[in-house]
């Protein structure tokens, strides 16, 4: 006898558990124990006494507990009725904050981006770019790492990226790309280098001089550039590249080690030492390309491309 009642309380367990409970009967109760009346929760509710009262006598059916004890003048819940009803609350708080989250991520509102650069940029477009997608969307994190162009493009593939910007054309036929902004071609030369008195250089007059590029980042395009605009000359380039980072190489160029091409954002930061001269007559711009994945649906990432475009647009 005693192994059949365990039995019946077991089913009656699993069904409880694994039944779905109409939400809006746990609405229902909620504004019941809220107003301990029927006709008070159903004018709250916008709907009739009688909907209010069958909804819970349904409700206690399903369960198999009785919640409220019914009085002339209302009603009053019961020693179940209270532990449940204290259950029921954390759980459509719960419910509200997860339908709110959700919303809130639908719509790029909340999350994080991972974000590969081939340098970081204190100024220029890109900081520009940084500076307002943070004012129109706070509570988005911005995950930047610094790394070589054909690398943040692997992670791109990878998932681990959500979006790159690079230098130069993109060879990624897997990946979508879209030009974004362009800038100027500066030399970067000791602060006592014979051409920094003047505002501005030529080709012709570098000819002579060691050129410092960077392993990573932008100086396979920077290597190539010089290559060509130094040969155009008639001219062997002297290029030595290092396998370091940019700020690393702006101390090598102050001690006067040799000059380097960069663009025009790389005066945005100051190196004691180091100043930039444009190219008179460098025809061509740096062209910076936002690369992602197809498969990436993240609103966020949507909202950068979107205001990356609106930018360029307005520049």
């Amino acid at each position: 006898m005693r192994r059949r009642k365990d039995s019946d309380q077991h089913l009656r367990h699993r069904d409880w558990f694994g039944s779905r409970l109409p939400l809006i009967s746990l609405r229902y109760a909620l504004a019941v124990a809220e107003c301990l009346n029927f006709r008070h929760a159903a004018n709250r509710l916008g709907t009739s006494q009688s909907s209010v009262s069958a909804r819970i006598k349904a409700l206690e059916e399903h369960l198999g507990i009785m919640l409220f004890e019914r009085r002339h003048r209302g009603v009053r819940l019961t020693e179940a009725g209270r532990s449940f009803i204290v259950e029921v609350t954390a759980g459509i708080e719960h419910l509200d904050h997860a339908i709110k989250t959700a919303g809130a991520f639908s719509t790029g509102l909340v999350g994080r981006l991972h974000i590969g650069l081939h340098s970081l940029i204190a100024g220029g477009f890109l900081a520009d770019l940084r500076r307002r997608y943070r004012e129109e969307y706070p509570d988005v994190d911005l995950v930047i790492a610094e790394g070589r162009s054909a690398d943040t493009i692997r992670q791109i593939r990878e998932g681990s990226l959500d979006i790159a910007f690079v230098v130069g054309a993109v060879d990624a036929p897997d990946c979508h790309s879209r030009e974004i902004w362009s800038e100027a071609l500066v030399v970067a030369m000791p602060a006592g280098h014979r051409l920094a008195m003047g505002d501005h250089v030529l080709w012709q007059d570098l000819t002579s001089d060691v050129f410092v590029v960077r392993q990573g980042g932008a100086g396979p395009q920077a290597r190539d550039h010089i290559v060509r605009r130094i040969a155009e000359q008639r001219k062997s380039p002297n290029i030595q590249r290092l396998d370091i980072g940019r700020d690393s190489l702006m101390h090598v160029i102050a001690d006067g080690d040799g000059i380097t091409l960069t663009t025009d954002s790389a005066r945005h930061v100051q190196f004691p030492g180091v100043v930039f001269r444009p190219i008179a007559d460098e025809p061509e711009r740096a062209q910076f390309s936002a690369v992602w994945s197809p498969h990436n649906r993240s609103q966020a990432l949507k909202n950068l491309l979107d205001l990356a475009a609106e930018m360029s647009r307005s520049t």
